[in-house]
């Protein structure tokens, strides 16, 4: 079909061409290099909760704290005993001195009280395991109890990440391994965010997981504020270069299985022209297989195109 276009111009570009990045994509998921869970280490109800998931915290805040009553029971029970002990050495060692006791009861002696004495530490550091501090400086990714729960040593309570470190990681299959030897490059897609970055790293791990004989590539991200771990991206590892015919993304109309572009011809008319596409290249780009040929003026805003058809007819 083709029609004659008003006077007002629309955005074209003369498609010719051009080297593109040859590349094979990978699914996979956001992760953090930098990440922490926070336990608790003592048992005991939650009593407060200061953090939540999504949070900015910084080393040393406190996030929670747990009912310590139980451990300031056992530090009152450990330093009695402490006490006791230290008053048993010293009683012992005066009659030792007075050669009532022999020096045998007095290593005994010794012996309990530096017992009692790493009990009481111990019992002093669990007390205050009852305030829960960030480790680190970050992002709470998830909060993982509820005020009123009950904590128990082990059980996670925050999970804690920095953004400006992350990741992310693809599964690849063996038949692809040779050929990501020499793969330096990458480019990952997030289509949640309609962004694209280029890595910084691309690392092949040694090893292959024996059930699915795949191995795993860690590919290390810029700063990408929006990003958070879990979040689905796609990689787009980089073989090569070739010589391939592309039009925008943007410019393709679609209808089913059916894809076409507007075209404007020599005599200023508008022809819509049905294609057979390959693979997305690039940034935003398709290969085109068939349907255009180098020169041919793509428009590359077809909406437009498709109102100004509307109002020539």
């Amino acid at each position: 079909m083709t029609v004659a276009i008003a006077a007002e111009p629309l955005p074209v570009i003369t498609v010719k061409p051009h080297a593109v990045d040859l590349a094979f994509p990978a699914e996979s998921l956001v992760e953090a290099v930098q990440q922490a869970t926070v336990g608790a280490q003592i048992a005991g109800r939650v009593l407060e909760v200061r953090a939540d998931a999504g949070q900015s915290v910084k080393k040393g805040d406190v996030l929670m704290r747990i009912d310590a009553r139980e451990a300031a029971e056992a530090a009152r029970a450990a330093e009695a005993q402490y006490a006791n002990a230290k008053v048993s050495y010293d009683r012992t060692k005066s009659l030792v001195t007075q050669k009532f006791m022999s020096t045998a009861a007095l290593d005994k002696a010794k012996a309990d009280l530096d017992a009692a004495a790493a009990n009481r530490a111990a019992a002093g550091a669990g007390q205050s395991h009852a305030t829960i501090v960030a480790p680190m400086t970050g992002i709470i990714a998830r909060r993982h109890a509820e005020m009123g729960d009950m904590a128990t040593p082990g059980k996670p309570l925050f999970t804690i990440y920095q953004p400006g470190t992350l990741r992310v990681t693809a599964s690849i299959p063996q038949y692809r391994l040779k050929a990501m030897r020499d793969v330096k490059t990458a480019r990952v897609e997030f289509p949640e965010l309609g962004k694209w970055v280029d890595a910084v790293k691309v690392q092949v791990l040694p090893t292959a997981d024996a059930a699915t004989h795949v191995s795993q590539v860690r590919v290390t991200l810029p700063d990408v504020p929006e990003a958070t771990p879990g979040m689905f991206a796609r990689v787009h590892f980089i073989t090569g270069q070739s010589e391939k015919l592309t039009v925008p993304a943007a410019a393709v109309l679609r209808r089913g299985e059916v894809a076409a572009v507007y075209v404007q011809t020599a005599d200023n008319r508008l022809s819509l022209r049905q294609l057979r596409l390959g693979d997305a290249v690039g940034q935003g780009e398709i290969e085109v297989l068939a349907g255009l040929s180098a020169g041919d003026k793509v428009v590359t805003d077809p909406v437009k195109a498709g109102i100004q058809l509307k109002s020539a007819n």
